[in-house]
């Protein structure tokens, strides 16, 4: 409840939000200063719901604080409370918009990377011309990346992209410099074999940047270098159309990034989603239901069964 530019009162709100838009709500853990937390809660009519529980964490990790030591230092802060939480078994899924490092070392650290999982991931959300959503990664957390690591990523946004985007066979593609085998750098040229040869994915061949934004694959696979400016250009694109104020077209409306929430963190035991910084009521809704949604369609376990099936 402690993270982000907002904290408390728009994770207030949007939880406010999500139990007004729910017939059928989970429970909510609320970890953050309770001191603070309570009141808002009361003025938001949310203090007497028996889905909601507070965990007092008194420490704060700021977004300029190293996080490895800040989680040492603070083992009182929301985010160490709470990935304490999910190791343990009390929640089902851990969410939060603070310090992205904090969140990241603390999945890293507390959690188990999934067995057969050379490196987990995260994804970001693509808006396409045609109004449905794709899914891009890596898109940071692995800048150089090996061949086995790409092949790794299409069936981990495959997975994704079925449970969690409702995309029955989603398409996997290969972010490339052209469209024919063999184009690319080494580490292109390398992976699109392994791709091609995946039994577990829907391998439609390489994708180009121009075909980002368009439906030519569900899923796209790029090493977290490239991934990562990609993201930072969509981020780009919805500013320059409040710019030019043509934000409430369909199209770039939905490259707000209120409209997904957060990133989860693919490859790791437990569901955890990474919200933004500058995250509104709106975007703590989204955050909420997609952890729900993480956590009740089993994602996690339906990857560690796919990546135990690999190595039988």
């Amino acid at each position: 409840m402690m993270g982000g530019d907002f904290a408390p009162l728009e994770a207030v709100k949007g939880l406010k939000l999500y139990f007004e838009n729910n017939d059928n709500p989970q429970a909510v853990v609320c970890i953050g200063r309770e001191n603070e937390i309570q009141p808002l809660l009361k003025e938001y009519g949310l203090a007497d719901n028996p889905r909601v529980q507070v965990v007092d964490a008194p420490d704060v990790i700021g977004f300029n604080e190293h996080p490895t030591k800040a989680l040492k230092e603070k083992p009182k802060s929301s985010i160490s409370v709470g990935f304490y939480l999910l190791s343990t078994g009390k929640i089902d899924a851990f969410a939060s918009a603070g310090s992205t490092g904090a969140m990241m070392v603390g999945a890293m650290y507390t959690l188990k990377t999934i067995p057969g999982i050379l490196r987990p991931t995260i994804p970001t959300f693509i808006p396409r011309l045609d109004g449905s959503t794709g899914l891009l990664l890596d898109v940071g957390l692995n800048s150089d990346c090996k061949p086995e690591y790409l092949n790794q990523f299409g069936i981990l946004g495959s997975l994704y992209a079925q449970n969690m985007l409702n995309i029955e066979s989603p398409s996997v593609g290969l972010l490339n410099v052209g469209e024919e085998e063999g184009k690319g750098n080494n580490l292109a040229q390398a992976t699109y074999p392994l791709l091609k040869e995946n039994s577990h994915i829907r391998f439609v061949g390489n994708v180009e940047g121009r075909d980002v934004f368009k439906s030519k694959s569900d899923v796209i696979v790029c090493d977290g270098f490239t991934g990562n400016v990609i993201l930072k250009m969509a981020e780009s694109i919805y500013e320059m159309a409040v710019h030019r104020k043509v934000e409430k077209d369909a199209f770039f409306s939905s490259f707000h990034y209120e409209n997904y929430g957060g990133t989860p963190i693919l490859g790791i035991d437990k569901p955890v989603i990474i919200g933004h910084g500058i995250s509104n009521d709106k975007a703590f809704r989204n955050i909420i239901e997609q952890a729900e949604k993480m956590a009740t369609s089993q994602l996690c376990e339906k990857i560690e069964q796919e990546f135990a099936s690999l190595s039988v």
